[in-house]
């Protein structure tokens, strides 16, 4: 089993990641072991689901990745895009 998740920071910022272990990676991200989120917390688990392998898992990770910050990325994670996007 694998998750493919979303956080962001107070500034609004996205990262999307995937892991075997969704509790120990938020904890990594918060407490600065994850480089690219290091310096931009803290944050906050927003999206997440289990896949059945990594393979799938890593599928999905890159889908939304290759969706941006557009309407798809939105709609895909279940939330609305703000105003002016």
């Amino acid at each position: 089993m694998a998750w493919v998740y979303v956080i962001q920071n107070p500034e609004g910022r996205f990262y999307i990641g995937m892991t075997t272990d969704l509790e120990q990676r938020l904890v990594d991200h918060n407490t600065g072991l994850s480089v690219w989120t290091k310096y931009r917390g803290p944050w906050k688990l927003i999206w997440s689901q289990q896949c059945p392998t990594i393979s799938e898992a890593r599928k999905l990770e890159n889908q939304l990745k290759r969706q941006g910050r557009g309407n798809g990325f939105y709609k895909a994670i279940g939330l609305t895009p703000p105003s002016g996007s």
